[in-house]
């Protein structure tokens, strides 16, 4: 478990968006610029494999609403610190207050960096992913869309201290993302 109230030395950029914004192309840009990744999603996909959960959006996406009742809401984020060792991290898929409160309370300095596009742009790009949790129907979209909300991510979208917008091609996004990192370093 995750007692440890050590604090971390380390600046980090918190990424946040909804399912299909851009978040993982963000993060590509990043790694290619030398940032370290933490994914809460692989955090919370990892334990629910270590526990026997199905694969499934519905059975990975039920461990995390079951552990956040059963831990208290700030779990996953308690559970991904500890795996922050460098300056240059991104920390990829926070999903409340919560969770942002135990970034800045353990490491150093935090950047909440928001990544948004409507749905009519989202729907399709998850369901051309090809990944067992893509929407097979607008319906699915909608209740993951609801159960992410539910968690708190529009609270923590609306917190950001930068919005990056993505509703362009795929090249004018990455464009976006590498003068933002750029000027990060500055």
């Amino acid at each position: 478990m995750c007692e440890s109230k050590e604090r971390f030395d380390v600046t980090v950029m918190v990424i946040a968006g909804m399912p299909g914004a851009g978040k993982e192309e963000f993060v590509s840009v990043a790694m290619e610029m030398g940032y370290d990744v933490v994914r809460m999603g692989d955090v919370v996909r990892a334990e629910a494999a270590k526990q026997g959960v199905a694969a499934t959006d519905q059975g990975v996406g039920g461990f995390a609403t079951s552990e956040r009742q059963k831990h208290g809401y700030d779990i996953w984020a308690l559970r991904a610190v500890e795996h922050v060792k460098n300056p240059r991290t991104i920390i990829d898929g926070s999903r409340g207050l919560m969770e942002l409160a135990v970034y800045k309370q353990r490491l150093k300095d935090v950047v909440l960096v928001a990544v948004h596009s409507g749905p009519k742009t989202r729907y399709p790009r998850l369901r051309s992913r090809g990944r067992y949790d893509a929407p097979k129907t607008w319906d699915e979209f909608a209740a993951r869309d609801d159960r992410e909300l539910s968690w708190g991510l529009g609270s923590i979208i609306a917190m950001a201290d930068v919005m990056i917008v993505n509703e362009g091609t795929l090249e004018e996004f990455k464009s976006s993302c590498m003068q933002f990192l750029r000027e990060m370093e500055r």
